[in-house]
């Protein structure tokens, strides 16, 4: 029973090692920038493509825009053309975290503890170097993206806006020209103003406060992705000068180890030599 006792704890015990030893081993910062990337992507394409949905039909319920029959760039095409570039931005952005988490662990100091020495190879410094300038690039990607998501919050916003002075200023006519946007054509009068029943009715409608919050949370994951891009410059540069460190200690054990061979190659003929002398 002592004995079996003992087992069980050294196994116990060896269990824990290797569960600490395999949590050491994750990559937690790109861990935390994956994590916040995934978040953000998705609040801004879950809610951007519901915002988009809510749009169409505000503007087709209470501003009477119509879609064109022909095959015109009028506003619903160019909202369904958004809508698929968030597919896109959504499937891309998945596959790119998991590359940038798969790059993190195989980059991370951590890994060498593990499973020990590994070789540096020229391929894997132009990865990271490669990783590095593809994050800019999306970096600057997400920067003009929370800047184009910007445009519609201002636009609600200033719809918000008018609704709530409408019941305040008296004697006062406020109206909505979708014109002014560039959502329809200027020939095209789809002004509502305020008095009118479609001004009270939207006003009052969820659809205006529901895609009006739905733009914000959208900018708001935009500007997570964009602090997460941020987070995984740092984390590639600091990744970057770990492998530049590891290439440079490399190349020292290498030249390190050729000298002790060469030293030891000489001592051996040497050795070789007084024997063959004194025999």
């Amino acid at each position: 029973r002592g004995r079996e006792a003992g087992a069980q704890k050294n196994g116990v015990k060896g269990c824990l090692e290797c569960c600490i030893k395999c949590l050491g081993g994750i990559p937690y910062p790109s861990l935390i920038a994956t994590i916040l990337l995934y978040a953000g992507v998705a609040l801004f394409c879950g809610c951007g493509h519901e915002a988009l949905s809510g749009t169409v039909t505000i503007l087709q319920n209470y501003f009477e825009v119509v879609r064109s029959p022909v095959d015109a760039l009028d506003v619903f095409t160019m909202i369904d053309i958004i809508k698929y570039v968030i597919y896109g931005i959504a499937s891309a952005f998945f596959v790119y975290g998991i590359l940038l988490m798969v790059e993190g662990f195989f980059t991370s100091g951590a890994i060498k503890d593990l499973y020990g020495d590994f070789k540096i190879t020229t391929c894997g410094r132009c990865v990271s170097a490669w990783f590095i300038m593809l994050t800019y690039i999306f970096m600057l990607a997400w920067l003009g993206v929370t800047a184009f998501t910007s445009l519609p919050v201002f636009i609600y916003f200033n719809i918000w806006n008018i609704c709530q002075n409408a019941t305040v200023l008296d004697g006062t006519t406020l109206c909505l020209d979708p014109r002014q946007y560039g959502l329809v054509p200027i020939n095209e009068a789809k002004t509502v103003c305020a008095g009118s029943e479609k001004f009270y009715k939207m006003c009052e409608s969820t659809e205006l406060d529901m895609t009006f919050h739905l733009f914000i949370c959208a900018l708001a994951g935009a500007g997570a992705a964009v602090i997460a891009m941020i987070h995984y410059l740092m984390v590639l540069s600091a990744n970057w000068a770990y492998v530049k460190d590891a290439c440079r200690m490399q190349k020292y054990e290498d030249i390190k180890s050729k000298e002790e061979q060469e030293l030891h190659d000489i001592h051996s003929t040497r050795s070789k030599e007084r024997l063959n002398a004194y025999t």
